[in-house]
């Protein structure tokens, strides 16, 4: 910005643009970068100023300039937690449906971004590569280990040979060395990543499987060892990562898998219904 003020950028903005641009730059770490519309207003112009400025500065378009926005959020290492239990005890003194309200409607903004964003090829890929895997592992940690288990329990609704990486506590090592060429590894995680995860997806690339990263930004060190990403944003006033969005995204891989293959779907859910009967397992 400052070379573009100065003339002495390769990019040149008029008056407007450099002015949105400016004002842009002060959201730092706000939600308002969430998507062009809330962004729009809270600069003051309209959508369409913001994607002009967005291929003027070089890049393809509004998501390309958005995700490198919210890549350069400036915190010191190891303050993630802390700084989102400042912004989440910061309205405190605000009335709690008001603050639920906030919450609810950053998750609402967060599925809208990953819809806006969404890479259809690289999600088809990811699919694909599910529906067609001998085996498929999942793998998350702390609060991304549920979502892992959500996962692996809708999976295995339509398909066999599921599992959650190291569910059982026998090592993440020995159940990798089981797996081999044509089996898939799902790899969970987001800023400030989990070394382990990080170090699972590169030994289960090296190792032959097919990787597919579940992250956040296109920087996310897991994207580096996989064959297909499906990025999920994130950003709320949460006192730690929000989730809401990934189980979102979990929701529409299971229904996409299951529609890869109706007739192996349904024949799956009929099955997994007589047992359930068979097993007097639901109340009525």
């Amino acid at each position: 910005m400052i070379e573009i003020t100065k003339g002495a950028a390769p990019h040149s903005l008029g008056a407007k643009s450099r002015d949105a641009f400016g004002r842009i730059l002060d959201l730092q770490d706000s939600t308002d970068l969430l998507s062009i519309t809330t962004l729009s207003e809270r600069v003051k112009t309209n959508p369409s100023t913001i994607t002009r400025l967005a291929k003027s500065l070089g890049y393809p378009g509004f998501g390309a300039f958005q995700k490198a926005l919210l890549a350069t959020r400036l915190q010191q290492p190891g303050s993630f937690y802390l700084n989102q239990a400042q912004s989440a005890l910061s309205n405190a003194d605000q009335p709690i449906k008001q603050r639920a309200a906030q919450l609810c409607h950053e998750n609402q903004a967060n599925i809208d971004r990953f819809v806006e964003n969404l890479d259809p090829n690289s999600f088809e890929t990811a699919i694909r590569m599910i529906a067609e895997a001998r085996r498929v592992t999942i793998y998350g940690i702390c609060q991304f280990h549920s979502l892992a288990a959500f996962l692996a329990y809708g999976l295995r609704l339509i398909r066999a040979d599921v599992s959650v990486l190291d569910a059982n506590g026998l090592g993440v090592a020995e159940e990798i060395a089981a797996m081999g060429s044509g089996d898939v590894c799902i790899v969970i995680s987001v800023a400030p990543y989990s070394r382990q995860v990080v170090a699972a997806s590169q030994v289960a690339h090296e190792q032959g499987l097919d990787v597919i990263a579940i992250t956040d930004l296109g920087s996310s060190p897991l994207v580096s060892h996989s064959k297909a990403a499906i990025f999920a944003p994130h950003q709320s006033s949460f006192i730690s990562n929000s989730i809401t969005s990934f189980f979102a995204v979990a929701e529409c891989v299971i229904n996409a898998v299951a529609a890869f293959d109706f007739q192996q779907t349904e024949q799956a859910l009929i099955a997994r219904q007589n047992l359930i009967k068979r097993l007097n397992i639901e109340d009525r």
